[in-house]
């Protein structure tokens, strides 16, 4: 995508997708208010329940955030037990 006004177009075949390759429907989808994933008419013709959280707020995505943090100690702990410089 060049521009953040393809998205409506860009999610349509993505659901499309879904549904064709996996044999699933999509349920729900979650975003973060912004506009150009607000496409009421989609999500209502497909059944799919469409919820919102507030921007920036890390204390919504707790198993992201845990899951991120898990993460970046495991790369901490192979640079340190691979004796790479600090600068790594």
């Amino acid at each position: 995508m060049n521009t953040k006004s393809e998205t409506r177009d860009a999610l349509s075949r993505f659901i499309t997708l879904t549904n064709n390759q996996f044999n699933t429907t999509m349920k729900v989808i979650h975003y973060d208010n912004e506009n150009e994933f607000v496409c009421a008419t989609l999500y209502d013709g497909l059944g799919i329940v469409h919820q919102t959280s507030y921007v920036e707020t890390p204390q919504q995505n707790s198993i992201v955030e845990r899951k991120h943090h898990h993460i970046l100690n495991v790369t901490r702990s192979l640079l340190f037990q691979s004796n790479l410089p600090v600068v790594f």
